[in-house]
Formats: structure tokens, C-alpha cells, sequence
């Protein structure tokens, strides 16, 4: 007998945290070279869209707001950090990779510094992420 696929819908959002110290201790975890483009997002984000919740799941960081879900998802690789706008498909000019959930693959602290991501962390935060 085969095996039925599950789907993705059967993924529980994750339960947010009462500070943003799951953040900070995620970010020590994160690869060294990584740090440094992991830290300027995340206050990018946070400097962007007030009122964040925070949560760590699946050795992800997400951003959410009460009204809108989680909105941002931050995953730290070897060599790059991606960052996922659930609502992304929904922006004026959307990230490059995904389909509901766009993403950009970022490799160097400049990328992450760009008007680009600041656009985009703005936008999540004005459009229904993941409930």
C-alpha cells in the first residue's frame, strides 16, 4: 500500500514567544560568516513593522503580526540566508523565487542592505501572511 502524501496544510504555524530573545539566541546559532546578514535583517525587520511577534520553529525565525499572521520567515543556510514573504506573490514587485510564498537568496551583507529587501519587509507587513 502506498503512502498518502500529506499535505502542507497540515503544517501548524508556530506559537509565538514572549520576547524576541528566541531570536537573538537562533542568530548565535546561525553560521559565523552568516551573522552578520542575519543580524541587519532582523532589525531591518524589526526597525520596519512594529508590534512583531516572534518565533522560532523548524530552526526558522518568523515575523508576525496578530492581524496578519506570520508574514516573514528567516532560514539561515551554509553559504546564503533566505528570506520568505508569505504574502510576497501579493507585492508590487515581487521577490524573484517561489509562488505564494516568495523568497530572495541572499549571500552578502549589501544584498541585505538594499532598497530591494527594505521594500520587501515594508510590503510584508501590509499583506496576510501564514494564519
Amino acid at each position: 500500500m502506498a503512502k498518502s502524501i500529506k499535505p502542507n496544510t497540515t503544517r501548524k504555524p508556530p506559537v509565538p514567544a514572549d520576547d524576541h530573545s528566541d531570536i537573538e539566541d537562533w542568530i548565535g546559532q546561525v553560521m559565523p560568516a552568516l551573522q552578520p546578514i542575519v543580524k541587519h535583517l532582523d532589525e531591518l525587520i524589526r526597525a520596519s513593522i512594529p508590534n512583531l511577534h516572534y518565533a522560532i520553529k523548524w530552526k526558522k525565525a518568523y515575523y508576525g503580526l496578530p492581524e496578519l499572521g506570520w508574514i516573514i520567515e528567516m532560514v539561515a543556510y551554509d553559504v546564503s540566508v533566505n528570506v520568505v514573504f508569505f504574502g510576497g506573490a501579493k507585492f508590487d514587485s515581487p521577490p524573484p523565487l517561489g509562488e505564494v510564498s516568495r523568497y530572495a537568496k541572499v549571500k552578502t551583507l549589501e544584498e541585505a542592505q538594499g532598497p530591494q529587501m527594505r521594500e520587501w519587509i515594508e510590503q510584508a507587513g501590509r499583506v496576510p501572511g501564514w494564519t
